[in-house]
């Protein structure tokens, strides 16, 4: 990790239980030996501050020491109104917590004092690289301070992306009004069958022959990518080969099989998948399997039915009837938006852009901890999860783990499962509330340690 010295900016203040690694964590950061480190709880008396910089960032880290937590010290005083005075002038907070050791009262005391704090306050959990600590991160969810980054400071391990969070947070980064999470670049893949209008898309998005269009299945062999830059936002646009079902690559030899693993791996590395079906032929059971492929990767997924101006003159329900039956055939896919575009006269293109930015947006959507809650609260008191015997199943809280696609982690009484139906029916309930247009979103359910 490259840090250095470096002059004063944002105020980034640490604070946690004593013994916790707060001073480890302060002297990796600042790459010194200011905080004394030993097993001593209450050994940091003094607000200690150095600057420190991360990816050309600079800010001033201070470590608040023993602030927190009984204290036979005579200073203990000093030392919680010294800590106060730190956080006062806080731009982002860090809450470090002990791992090993999980939730303890005190953390809770500690959350409760910085609900008052009006600004960021991330989790730290240290010392994970401890197998006692294995599974235990998640009990800090229910504190509800997000996000909750692992990491042990001893080692180093986890403080970048613990810095790359706190630089986010910096009052400059919020003003600009973007999510944290969003990338500068938006990867896009587009991916079909063979022959249904991938290539002549691409070059009608980009305005030039970039891709070579032919009506011979199979044109496309590497994957090719180009930038198109569109209302301040910029995409990486890839154009694959077209997939077609195993056997037939089998028997075609070892050149289209590179090609079906290039286009494998281009929606791996995603954030969204525009699946062309050809409309004048219908949907096909291999575009249900290569719409499996992006959802099973957690992209972000929109169905482009191609073609569409070969359609006019089908009758007033015709649009109707194909959606009807496109969702039939892809009932998994019931949140991914339909399309109707012509990549030949360029029908209803600039809506596709306007789409793939949308559903970009939606997968690295962070709906806040206190939010969720009552979301939940909300939901499970009209739609209960079912009990599988005499006690009832709670959902105790709730957290969104990550984004990319959304994931959530419900902590129940007893459950370590919900049936398929009540996670769907749950799926369904986010969507409609916070508006996850497009993006698969996944849902983990643990029972809470006592």
């Amino acid at each position: 990790m490259s840090l250095k010295r470096a002059s004063a900016g944002p105020t980034v203040v640490l604070v946690g239980r004593p013994n916790v690694g707060k001073s480890t964590l302060f002297n990796r950061i600042t790459n010194s030996r200011r905080s004394i480190v030993t097993s001593i709880a209450g050994t940091t008396r003094d607000v200690i501050s150095l600057p420190a910089e991360w990816q050309g960032t600079t800010f001033t880290l201070v470590d608040t020491g023993g602030m927190f937590g009984a204290s036979e010290d005579p200073l203990h005083e000093l030392v919680v109104i010294a800590g106060r005075r730190a956080l006062e002038t806080a731009d982002v907070v860090v809450f470090v917590v002990d791992g090993r050791e999980g939730l303890v009262p005190a953390d809770q005391e500690i959350a409760a004092g910085l609900r008052s704090v009006a600004v960021p306050v991330l989790m730290a959990v240290n010392k994970t690289d401890d197998k006692r600590a294995r599974g235990r991160s998640a009990e800090f969810y229910q504190l509800g301070f997000e996000p909750v980054v692992e990491l042990a400071a001893e080692h180093g391990e986890g403080v970048g992306d613990l810095l790359d969070e706190i630089i986010q947070r910096f009052p400059a980064r919020r003003g600009l009004g973007e999510s944290p999470d969003r990338p500068e670049q938006t990867a896009v893949a587009i991916v079909g069958r063979p022959n249904v209008g991938k290539s002549s898309l691409l070059n009608r998005l980009l305005r030039e022959e970039r891709s070579i269009v032919s009506d011979t299945p199979g044109t496309t062999r590497d994957t090719v990518d180009a930038v198109l830059k569109w209302h301040h936002r910029i995409f990486r646009i890839v154009d694959t080969a077209g997939i077609r079902r195993a056997g037939r690559v089998a028997r075609s030899g070892q050149l289209e099989s590179l090609s079906v693993i290039l286009a494998r791996r281009a929606i791996e590395q995603a954030d969204v998948a525009v699946l062309i079906v050809d409309s004048s032929e219908g949907a096909a059971d291999q575009d249900a399997t290569i719409a499996g492929e992006a959802e099973k990767a957690g992209c972000g997924i929109i169905i482009a039915a191609n073609k569409w101006d070969l359609m006019k003159g089908r009758g007033p329900d015709f649009s109707k009837e194909f959606d009807d039956q496109l969702r039939q055939q892809m009932k998994f896919l019931d949140y991914a938006p339909i399309l109707h575009i012509s990549a030949s006269t360029g029908e209803r293109t600039p809506k596709l852009l306007e789409t793939i930015d949308k559903v970009a947006e939606a997968r690295v959507k962070r709906i806040s901890t206190g939010e969720l809650n009552r979301f939940i609260q909300a939901v499970t008191a009209v739609h209960p999860p079912a009990s599988p015997g005499k006690r009832e199943v709670r959902i105790m809280y709730a957290t969104q783990k990550g984004v990319a696609p959304p994931t959530f982690v419900l902590f129940t009484n007893i459950a370590t499962e919900f049936h398929f139906s009540y996670q769907r029916f749950l799926v369904n309930r986010l969507r409609e509330s916070f508006g996850f247009i497009g993006t698969p979103i996944r849902l983990q359910v643990r029972k809470r340690e006592r």
